[in-house]
């Protein structure tokens, strides 16, 4: 009998090393920048566990919304607030954060305005990427709201390097971004540009995986990230999301941002 127990046991494990298991990510970038972030990142994951990741990427943060809201994604990065909805909608939890640095909206207007103050931007249009784009658009528009009083016009342009040009171009008054992405620009746009407004800070972006997907597997990719992050041969991987310091994240961390009144600006697709 113990016989049998062990070869379902070793079965049980082949069958779930043997799946293919999706990975959702948020778009921040175009789906061709998305890929050459992220596949190198999953091949090694791939490689540490044995178990098949298969990259998904959408082209609008709504279509990536929907399909975590339907768990469409087995594993999936997204937003500190998207963790929440997901959390609700599906259980999903936070396995990785990146514990280097928190997460902070930022608002740019042209360096060449006269703006420097933010009840300068009352009834104004602002550029963001998407209404649910956490520290570029959802906290930001809270805080203008909620502590600052302000209404606006958001107008939103699908990526965060389309904030940028709006507001280098002049289209907008100001947009809504994040630091991570705004270093990221030519150094020529980041030049016709100054930061006027930063948020409140939250932890960053966590990996979350779906119930569904076995805890010994998610372990695993878990423990690889962790692995990768502290590897001098491999932790450049990382570097791209960016992802400075993988730590292991809770679902804790994430629910203090259901008391800073963003459920109202949350737009449900």
């Amino acid at each position: 009998m113990k016989y049998l127990v062990a070869i379902l046991c070793l079965m049980h494990s082949s069958f779930l090393l043997a799946q293919e298991y999706t990975f959702g990510v948020v778009p921040q970038y175009e789906p061709q920048k998305l890929n050459a972030i992220w596949q190198p990142l999953l091949k090694q994951v791939s490689k540490q566990t044995g178990v098949t990741i298969k990259l998904i990427t959408v082209e609008s943060i709504p279509v990536f919304e929907k399909a975590f809201a339907e768990g469409e994604y087995d594993f999936a990065y997204m937003n500190p607030w998207h963790s929440v909805v997901a959390y609700e909608k599906q259980g999903y939890l936070p396995l990785i954060k990146d514990a280097g640095r928190k997460l902070q909206g930022i608002l740019l207007v042209n360096k060449n305005s006269n703006i420097d103050n933010l009840s300068q931007l009352e009834g104004a249009e602002i550029a963001f990427p998407a209404p649910n784009a956490l520290g570029a658009s959802l906290l930001m528009r809270a805080d203008l709201a909620l502590l600052y009083g302000l209404t606006i016009k958001p107008v939103y342009v699908q990526t965060h390097p389309s904030v940028y040009l709006n507001v280098a171009l002049h289209s907008t008054m100001a947009g809504g971004g994040v630091m991570g992405t705004f270093k990221q620009q030519p150094e020529s746009l980041q030049n016709k540009l100054k930061i006027l407004y930063k948020t409140r800070e939250i932890s960053r972006h966590p990996i979350v995986a779906h119930p569904r997907v076995d805890p010994a597997i998610q372990l695993k990719v878990q423990q690889a990230i962790l692995d990768i992050g502290q590897s001098p041969e491999h932790k450049h991987l990382l570097a791209g999301i960016p992802i400075i310091k993988p730590s292991i994240a809770t679902l804790a961390e994430y629910q203090q941002l259901t008391q800073w009144g963003l459920r109202s600006f949350y737009v449900e697709n």
